[in-house]
């Protein structure tokens, strides 16, 4: 089952590398990742498959975890005009979508308010 961490990082050198460092060396595979900096902080977001696996090595390495949650995941086709497909059938069975990212293997990550129902479309 895919998972959604949202962890706050210090805006500074060597602050990913530790977060990478830290899952890596407790075997977390991060499939997908995405971040922003604002006001001198940053906010990351890191696709897992073993939620307690992550969160327990987000916790021994100190990381501060803002959110976890289960994620949708599927794979869309790497062309003009495939995000908007995609989410027009979200939207369409008035699904709001609130977080969404690329993973590896052109794979989209989506936080829905719906999930089961989101599932069903994809």
């Amino acid at each position: 089952m895919p998972w959604d961490f949202t962890i706050e990082l210090e805006n500074r050198p060597g602050a990913l590398a530790k977060l990478g460092e830290s899952t890596g060396q407790a075997g977390v595979n991060l499939e997908g990742v995405c971040g922003i900096t604002h006001d001198g902080g940053g906010v990351i977001h890191i696709l897992v498959d073993n939620a307690d696996a992550a969160r327990d090595a987000l916790t021994a390495g100190d990381f501060t975890i803002q959110d976890e949650r289960e994620v949708l995941v599927t794979e869309v086709t790497d062309q003009p005009g495939a995000l908007g497909e995609l989410t027009r059938r979200i939207a369409d069975a008035g699904i709001n979508i609130d977080l969404i990212y690329l993973a590896t293997n052109t794979r989209i990550v989506l936080g829905v308010d719906k999930p089961d129902q989101a599932r069903e479309l994809l």
